[in-house]
């Protein structure tokens, strides 16, 4: 599948994150793709909230830290994103 021609735009809308440790639950699958792949349609995550999932098991409070990129300090992660505790265990 491509929008823009030849070649693959690799899964922009339904993409798959395997996890370990850290406080993730093991053996556990959330979310599923639409009969293609193409689109996520259950349990949908902005990557924001990925983030803010990630810096939650590592004990980082998303919503009073500042993660820097070369534009500008992230702030939609620290006022948009939620983490997603279904995962921790």
């Amino acid at each position: 599948m491509s929008e823009q021609g030849d070649g693959r735009d690799h899964n922009p809308t339904g993409f798959t994150m395997w996890m370990a440790g850290g406080g993730v639950k093991g053996g556990q699958v959330f979310g599923a793709t639409d009969d293609l792949g193409l689109y996520a349609v259950e349990d949908r995550l902005h990557v924001h909230d990925l983030h803010a999932t990630i810096l939650n098991l590592l004990g980082v409070d998303h919503t009073s830290s500042s993660i820097p990129t070369k534009a500008a300090p992230s702030a939609s992660i620290r006022t948009k994103a939620h983490a997603f505790k279904k995962i921790v265990s």
